[in-house]
């Protein structure tokens, strides 16, 4: 079983992304916003409080998540190739958690981190805010959400890196050349 933990700032591509690498290898993909987004749309009080903090450009705090992320693994079939994080783990200490519980299911993960230049983020969330109205996607909360990526997600590579599980790929390219760039990856660490 391939996991794949994909990272990348805000706007560089992760859900595109894994929409190709689920289409072609199979990949169960949990898209973390996707799922905290349902849980606000149910209007629940955990719904009410993660709004609170995901308008602002802020993290949902690791307990939330990580009962979020148990959940989906436990519940995963037994004929599943793999799956895609996109958007988890966030922190370094959700990163020891993903570990430790992908342990626990005898898995591990690799991290593919899509490197894009900040400009380009910017550009990409504006465009993209003025075709889907997403309420995050406005200047000041930009700027907010990619200093937040920098100081708390951007680490997540150094633990990757030190475990061996680390890998680049360049994210300033057409969609269909960085996609790619992952396939080599993919196909590569397959193969072990």
């Amino acid at each position: 079983m391939l996991n794949i933990i994909l990272s990348g700032a805000p706007g560089s591509g992760k859900g595109t992304q894994s929409d190709l690498l689920v289409k072609k290898y199979g990949l169960q993909h949990l898209s973390t916003g996707d799922v905290l987004r349902a849980e606000i749309a149910t209007g629940s009080a955990l719904g009410h409080q993660i709004d609170a903090l995901i308008s602002k450009g802020n993290l949902v705090p690791d307990d939330m998540m990580y009962g979020v992320i148990e959940n989906y693994i436990a519940s995963l079939p037994k004929d599943c190739k793999g799956t895609i994080f996109d958007g988890y783990p966030r922190t370094v200490a959700q990163a020891a958690a993903l570990t430790h519980l992908l342990k626990k299911y005898n898995m591990d993960a690799i991290m593919i981190d899509l490197l894009v230049d900040e400009q380009l983020l910017i550009q990409r969330l504006i465009d993209r805010g003025k075709m889907s109205g997403r309420a995050d996607d406005n200047l000041n909360t930009i700027r907010h959400r990619i200093a937040v990526y920098h100081n708390q997600t951007e680490p997540i590579a150094h633990y990757y890196l030190h475990k061996g599980n680390y890998f680049a790929v360049n994210g300033n390219q057409t969609m269909a050349d960085v996609f790619l760039q992952i396939m080599r990856i993919v196909d590569r660490e397959s193969k072990k």
